[in-house]
């Protein structure tokens, strides 16, 4: 069973809070409420979040502080932030945004297809990188342990053990190309950006694999066909 995906949706008034819960819905995330800066940041201390949907005008701590917080932890720096604001006070606002660490800003009200589209784009990436994580920590659990030795036994254990994460590698590469193609035709440049880093990964996790492979010489080798 596929893990559900946690969004992190950030809003002092609760009727704004219920808006985003009823156009989220439909891409059957698990969607976590904060009332606050404070609250938001307490959530990511201990769960990990595909992207965050931040209020701007808060009271107390507003969205561009709680946005400076959550890019100075390591854990969380990494999370895509998408700033929401009920004004648009022009390009100097805007650019602040940015320069607190989102990866977009967008104005109320907005188009709900739009914001979905763009929060399904960051949790298709966010499920791209749990499936990468999971590979490369089994290639390493293997390497830790040691590869059964070649001849008899030994050598069909670990054939078949490299033919299985090949093959759950290759459909991460599959599923990530296509996104990357989706990507290019209509998304923002720090989404691309966001998908060029994980085939990046994807090549690099492929590289130390084929240099399992029997007959090679511990080096890179071609990447492995993608089955039609």
């Amino acid at each position: 069973m596929v893990q559900k995906a946690k969004i992190l949706l950030v809003d002092d008034r609760p009727e704004n809070l219920l808006a985003l819960e009823a156009i989220l819905s439909a891409l059957d995330q698990t969607l976590v409420r904060a009332s606050s800066g404070e609250e938001a940041l307490k959530a990511l201390l201990t769960d990990d979040f595909a992207v965050i949907l931040l209020d701007v005008q808060m009271p107390g701590m507003d969205g561009f502080e709680t946005a400076a917080h959550i890019k100075r932890r390591e854990r969380t720096r990494d999370i895509p932030i998408i700033f929401l604001t009920a004004i648009n006070h022009g390009p100097h606002h805007t650019f602040r945004g940015y320069a607190a660490g989102a990866v977009d800003y967008i104005s109320k009200p907005f188009d709900p297809w739009v914001l979905r589209a763009k929060v399904s784009v960051f949790v298709d990436l966010y499920m791209k990188n749990c499936q990468l994580r999971e590979q490369a920590a089994l290639l390493r659990l293997q390497l830790e342990q040691g590869l059964p030795s070649r001849g008899s036994n030994g050598s069909r254990e670990a054939a078949g053990l490299l033919a299985e994460l090949s093959a759950r590698l290759a459909a991460v590469e599959e599923q990530a190309e296509a996104l990357s193609k989706q990507l290019d035709e209509s998304a923002d440049a720090a989404a691309v950006a966001t998908a060029a880093h994980l085939e990046r990964k994807l090549t690099g996790l492929r590289r130390a694999l084929d240099a399992l492979e029997p007959g090679s010489n511990g080096g890179g080798v071609a990447r492995h066909q993608k089955p039609e």
